[in-house]
């Protein structure tokens, strides 16, 4: 068991529009060279089940990140994270930005599900906007890195889907793997229902096979403590897993996925070494 102040109110406020990280996606200077080159493309029936796709000028067969923002599994919206998505994009991928379902509306496992299914739909869709679905990872910022590793580790979700394999890498950015016992109102709400908790939890699913795993942390972190990294690193590392973990002394919770805009790039080269860890992993697969 950790300690942690898990996911406490303010992590649902990070995806608000009036919030710093909204503010990057209505102000913040943007990279260039990359546009959206589709948007609300449908991968189920319900009006958040939809994601964008970005891409960078003449972009031909490169691999292709799916990525999940952050809000405590009750808030969040694709159309505040786009800076984010162009960002992963400008550095040579062609990145899909889903919406998911939220609590109240839903709760686990319906999100992870929507996870699933948005990855397997983009597969279905980047190739004919210069991505290559062979060679394919998912990524996520806070609540958006559990989504990201639970159907990366958890092999039932993409097995639904019907595309398996289709992950071939999976990076972590600020994401709570282990929070038992769900002792705040955003865990419980999502996952307090559940009659074995330990299904909902990255690390419970860490396998010899799985894939190749990134994890970034800012050690300043009092939303969900760097310990959350540290022990799924352990962990996949124990098993012979290729996994590399990065902390970064002094960043915040908010601050991790903030230095992804070209404003705060320079306070931590956290987008230089993800997109590494991508170039590297997707190009082996």
């Amino acid at each position: 068991m950790t300690r942690r102040g898990l996911i406490a109110p303010a992590l649902g406020a990070l995806a608000a529009a009036c919030s710093p990280l909204g503010l990057l996606n209505a102000v913040g200077p943007r990279d260039r060279g990359v546009r959206r080159v589709a948007r609300s493309i449908p991968y189920g029936d319900h009006p958040r089940q939809t994601l964008d796709l970005y891409a960078p000028e003449g972009a031909a067969d490169l691999p292709t990140v799916v990525f999940f923002y952050g809000g405590g599994w009750d808030s969040g919206s694709k159309d505040l994270y786009g800076w984010a998505a162009q960002a992963l994009a400008a550095q040579g991928f062609v990145v899909a930005l889903p919406d998911y379902r939220v609590v109240p509306e839903v709760v686990f496992p319906a999100f992870i599900e929507d996870a699933a299914a948005a990855t397997a739909r983009a597969a279905e869709l980047v190739a004919d906007r210069g991505g290559d679905p062979s060679r394919l990872g998912v990524a996520g910022h806070s609540a958006g890195a559990h989504l990201a590793m639970m159907i990366a580790l958890d092999p039932r979700y993409m097995r639904a889907t019907g595309k398996p394999d289709l992950i071939r890498a999976a990076a972590g950015l600020a994401g709570p793997y282990e929070f038992l016992p769900f002792n705040v109102a955003a865990s419980i709400n999502a996952f307090g229902h559940v009659d074995d908790p330990l299904q909902t939890q990255p690390l419970t699913f860490a396998r010899p096979d799985a894939p190749p795993v990134w994890l970034g942390h800012g050690t300043a972190d009092v939303t969900v403590h760097d310990e959350d990294s540290i022990l799924l690193d352990t962990r996949l590392r124990e098993l012979g897993v290729r996994a590399e973990l990065r902390l970064y002394p002094e960043l915040t919770h908010e601050d991790l996925i903030a230095t992804f805009s070209p404003l705060f790039r320079k306070k931590a080269p956290v987008l230089a070494e993800v997109s590494d860890f991508f170039h590297r992993t997707l190009n082996d697969a």
